[in-house]
């Protein structure tokens, strides 16, 4: 289990994270491409664009995403002292190593053989889990409880359900 407010913004992480180590070595070897100005316009519509779709999917239009709705029909977790990790466990076990050499070495590759601007790629993914991300933390604070993410074998949830739990974790 990890907190969905972790995995979204950590998603953000491993983005920025790869494209730093792509465009460093990418930008090194094969030096800093131009970019004309219609194309860096193109780029920021596409960028403000998928921050827009972000925003649009915390709604409660479910075509659209349906964040909110999907927040508001989250269940009360039953056994959170056995099933959550520790606080610190959550934000580590968000980092997915997997998805992050997902993002670098096909860019890398791309960007080596092809075009270097694929080197900015996962950039791509950064506005819309940003958005995510900052109103998945709004609506927490908001309404005083924690989202998770993840499977409790003991308590199944129905589609696009999530759990909550208390923001005071009980001590024992």
């Amino acid at each position: 289990m990890d907190r969905y407010a972790h995995n979204e913004l950590t998603v953000v992480v491993e983005a920025v994270c790869a494209v730093a180590i792509s465009a460093s070595v990418v930008f090194g070897l094969r030096g800093v491409p131009r970019i004309d100005a219609d194309a860096g316009w193109l780029i920021a519509f596409y960028i403000a664009l998928n921050g827009l779709f972000g925003v649009l999917a915390c709604t409660r239009l479910k075509w659209l995403g349906g964040e909110k709705r999907d927040f508001e029909s989250a269940v009360p977790l039953a056994n959170s002292d056995t099933v959550l990790p520790t606080p610190g466990k959550s934000l580590w076990r968000s980092f997915d190593w997997g998805f992050f050499a997902f993002l670098v070495v096909p860019c890398l590759v791309v960007a080596l053989v092809w075009e270097p601007l694929v080197a900015l790629w996962p950039l791509v993914l950064v506005p819309d889990r940003l958005a995510k991300g900052v109103y998945v933390t709004y609506w927490e604070r908001r309404h005083g409880v924690l989202l998770w993410r993840g499977h409790v074998p003991d308590q199944p949830l129905g589609k696009g359900q999530r759990l909550y739990s208390s923001v005071r974790q009980p001590t024992s």
